[in-house]
């Protein structure tokens, strides 16, 4: 599809940028559906995220921006209005402007457990742990409590934030039997890395696995790659691994939705 003035442009930001995949899948989603949209990568320093927003407000082209590392809450500050979830949240992956007016919403937490129940590891009855509480790790903490678990443990490295999301959650399902841990996950169905760990081979494992038993669902919030240090050590304990692509694969659905990206029986 070619380029033209009257194309609608959808932008992506976040630093890094290399590693991102939404792009070609976005691009592919809008040709599949025939809209005239493209997608493009912004790569946007922290200090330069509030200039890039107000000059957002400009672009009368602009369909909307999807947010990702490491800018998600602070992107949730900039917006002029949430959605419910990314109140919630404190975070945002996607805003879309219409009229002047960036409206910012999650879609973190519903990809990811879309993700999940496509693989067959509904979290909904299931013990899970849940390391990393940054922007996507409060999302797809809020999305798993809101899939009815059996219990949810939050693991942070900074503890007050896994207790002020804990009791935030208690509060939104005074059911849900929540606690905080650690990095050593005692048994559990399902053990979520949510952290950034995970994108270069480098990287230390965001928790421990020795506690873990063989089947264990050991899934990872990196999108970027299926063959994270995580999961190969997973897979090497004889776990079950789950890589983020499925989370992308749910997210874009949502994202598409609420950037008003039409299905194809919605095209005119």
């Amino acid at each position: 599809m070619d380029i033209t003035g009257s194309t609608t442009v959808f932008a992506i930001a976040a630093d890094p940028i290399a590693h991102v995949r939404t792009p070609q899948r976005l691009n592919a989603l809008l040709r599949e559906r025939g809209v005239d949209g493209v997608m493009v990568p912004f790569h946007v320093k922290a200090a330069a995220l509030p200039a890039l927003f107000a000059g957002l407000r400009g672009l009368a082209n602009l369909g909307g921006i999807v947010v990702t590392v490491p800018h998600k809450e602070s992107a949730a500050a900039l917006c002029d209005a949430l959605t419910p979830a990314a109140q919630l949240i404190g975070a945002v992956n996607a805003v879309r402007l219409q009229d002047g007016c960036l409206t910012g919403g999650n879609f973190d937490g519903l990809g990811f457990v879309a993700g999940l129940r496509s693989q067959g590891h509904d979290p909904a009855g299931r013990h899970v742990y849940l390391a990393g509480l940054g922007g996507a790790g409060k999302a797809i903490a809020c999305a798993i409590a809101e899939a009815g678990p059996a219990s949810l443990c939050l693991y942070n490295r900074s503890p007050d934030k896994a207790e002020a999301l804990a009791e935030r959650l208690a509060r939104h399902c005074p059911a849900l039997a929540i606690r905080v841990g650690g990095p050593r996950p005692e048994a559990c169905d399902i053990a979520i890395n949510a952290t950034s760990l995970g994108l270069a081979d480098t990287d230390p494992l965001p928790f421990q696995l020795d506690a873990l038993a063989p089947g264990t669902v050991v899934a990872d919030a990196v999108m970027s790659r299926v063959d994270t240090p995580l999961l190969r050590a997973a897979a090497a304990r004889g776990c079950r691994t789950h890589p983020g692509l499925y989370m992308l694969e749910g997210q874009l659905t949502e994202i598409a939705r609420f950037l008003g990206i039409q299905e194809p029986h919605q095209a005119a």
